[in-house]
């Protein structure tokens, strides 16, 4: 193990128990793809915002599609391979188009909104109903990514987040597949032109997939994994973080030669050793 001098921030009184099963997951690559100098405050916020804006789309995602698949859908004839989640400012619209016969443009098959309450209200479309302008660019935009994508040999989800110049970030990462199992890992964004057609960035955000399972009665406080990939953690880290439960954070080792450490937060702000040296010191009780 590196000597990090982990865990900083729960030194001071705290028993910290890291899951084995986390402590020897090494998420990693064969390259690296950035190294450097320190990541900046605003780059790190900038992390925590997308991460925390895929668990807001994932969450409509997973309300939206159990209340269509609440319809009993038949989802190879009728237009379920995929969905796309809107944000409106009444709500999130989960929305589950496909291609017309002629091929030309997207009709919704389904859809369900999110209303006041939280709660998301299903309907079928029998015929379908053309799809709008950008149901139809973020549905091309994900179709693209996913024929890029090597076919998984476990449920994905998938996600799409608006990107710097009017392109789309869409995200490809791994479902549950157990109730109380957190997957980390084996995902990819794509950085995907405005208009859908093009991908203009491939990065992958780690390698290996783990399934972290919290132990019964273990008194765990933290997670913690390495990622080489990057001197960074990713906006997927904050997502796992902000999904698991119970809610713990989650300590990160980054970068080829393992010596840049941050604290993802239970809220999914993102801490480093510098902020912890610049916090007021309180006094240990006795």
């Amino acid at each position: 193990m590196p000597q990090t001098g982990l865990p900083w921030r729960l030194q001071r009184g705290a028993t910290v128990k890291i899951s084995a099963t986390i402590l020897g997951a090494l998420l990693c690559a064969t390259t690296v793809t950035a190294v450097g100098q320190p990541a900046s405050k605003a780059t790190l916020n900038a992390i925590t915002e997308r991460g925390r804006a895929l668990y807001a789309y994932d969450q409509a995602a997973w309300k939206g599609t159990d209340a269509v698949f609440s319809l009993k859908p038949k989802p190879t004839t009728e237009g379920m391979t995929h969905y796309v989640c809107i944000k409106t400012p009444k709500g999130w619209h989960v929305i589950f188009p496909k291609w017309n016969d002629a091929h030309d443009k997207y009709v919704i098959a389904y859809q369900a909104i999110e209303k006041s309450d939280g709660t998301y209200d299903a309907r079928a479309f029998n015929p379908p109903v053309a799809a709008d302008k950008a149901v139809q660019t973020e549905g091309i935009a994900l179709e693209l990514a996913l024929h890029d994508f090597q076919k998984p040999q476990r449920p994905y989800n998938t996600a799409i987040l608006p990107a710097p110049g009017g392109n789309f970030y869409v995200y490809l990462y791994p479902g549950q597949i157990k109730a109380n199992a957190w997957p980390i890992g084996g995902d990819i964004r794509y950085t995907v032109s405005g208009d859908g057609q093009r991908i203009l960035e491939k990065r992958q955000l780690h390698k290996t997939v783990l399934d972290a399972e919290p132990k019964p009665g273990s008194n765990e406080v933290a997670g913690y994994h390495f990622h080489i990939l990057t001197d960074v953690p990713e906006d997927t880290d904050v997502l796992y973080v902000l999904n698991r439960k119970p809610s713990m954070p989650e300590y990160i080792v980054a970068g080829q030669d393992n010596k840049k450490t941050f604290l993802i937060n239970i809220d999914g702000s993102i801490s480093t050793e510098a902020d912890d040296a610049k916090a007021p010191k309180t006094a240990a009780k006795k």
